[in-house]
């Protein structure tokens, strides 16, 4: 059977500090969690009730391993999970200082196990059938990943409803440009959009939201979603405009947040919900998460988001 969402990317290890507001430089606990986030997206879509998978690499070491035991745990589908060997399994330390400020560290150069994704590996009739495709900017930044990642995207050929998640890390580019050229290499082959402004900025030139979204849609998605941040999050279809509100909560780790956001984005655009039911999902989604340490492991499931939503306000 098909798969409801495939998600294509970045997998790594997690490593976060037990301790809230505390340097690296003095942090004595950690916990160790599933990382990346096409692969936290996945994870996100499992809680829901959907069936995921992911398509990525890891090292052949026990944190690969880790990784193998975790997305089973989650119900996530990893087949499509294989080794590189001779190459460690990426790790991520991140410092929590909220509400705003989560320096990551990434371990992962020269390069990564989920950048080494070749086009002729690719199970392309599973990318072909699965309801919800989802790829990020990141995967665009190497070769081989690049040309797997556009392979996939030629083969998916819009069918279905394809996610690209704009995914703007400065650190695994040479410059902006450079990932705004591969990001625009990627858009027409997408029918869904996500970015927070300053990806949006990376990939159509503008940190103005309504005009980011304008910008996405003549660039061919049928669907843009900009994060806003503080205020909330925008989506258009070119029909209707939606803006869900930020919902009050203590924020923990913001870290999580978006990918929390794109499982339950992918959990309502399947169920064909209304769009400003599937945003004000979504958003609720990435609250839930932002107010807890962990990303995958704290990913909620479809109840607990309409409990977070009775207790927020309304639009």
């Amino acid at each position: 059977m098909p798969f409801d969402v495939l998600t294509m990317g970045r997998i790594g290890v997690d490593v976060y500090p037990l301790e809230i507001g505390v340097s690296l430089r003095e942090v004595k606990t950690f916990g160790k969690y599933l990382g990346g986030s096409a692969t936290n997206v996945a994870v996100a879509a499992a809680r829901h009730g959907r069936a995921a998978a992911v398509v990525t690499r890891t090292g052949a070491d026990p944190f690969g391993e880790f990784l193998h035991d975790a997305l089973r745990g989650f119900g996530v589908d990893d087949r499509y999970v294989t080794a590189v060997p001779g190459m460690p399994t990426p790790v991520t330390f991140c410092e929590v200082f909220p509400p705003d400020d989560f320096p990551l560290y990434f371990y992962r150069f020269p390069t990564a196990p989920d950048l080494q994704i070749r086009a002729a590996e690719l199970d392309l009739d599973a990318i072909r059938d699965t309801g919800i495709f989802w790829v990020t900017g990141t995967g665009l930044c190497q070769e081989p990943s690049r040309t797997a990642t556009l392979a996939a995207l030629e083969a998916r050929a819009r069918s279905g409803i394809t996610v690209l998640d704009l995914d703007y890390r400065p650190m695994f580019w040479e410059s902006r440009q450079a990932a705004a050229e591969q990001v625009r290499r990627a858009l027409p082959y997408a029918t869904v959009a996500v970015g927070n402004l300053d990806e949006c900025e990376t990939a159509v030139g503008t940190r103005d939201a309504g005009r980011a979204a304008a910008a996405l849609l003549a660039a061919g998605v049928e669907l843009a979603v900009v994060k806003q941040g503080p205020d909330g999050v925008l989506a258009t279809d070119g029909t209707r405009t939606v803006v869900a509100p930020p919902l009050p909560i203590e924020v923990v780790n913001g870290l999580g947040a978006g990918d929390a956001f794109g499982g339950a984005l992918c959990h309502g655009l399947l169920a064909g919900w209304d769009l400003a039911r599937v945003i004000r999902f979504a958003n609720a989604a990435g609250a839930f998460v932002a107010a807890r340490l962990a990303c995958a492991d704290a990913m909620p499931t479809a109840s607990e988001v309409e409990a977070l939503l009775r207790e927020g306000p309304d639009d």
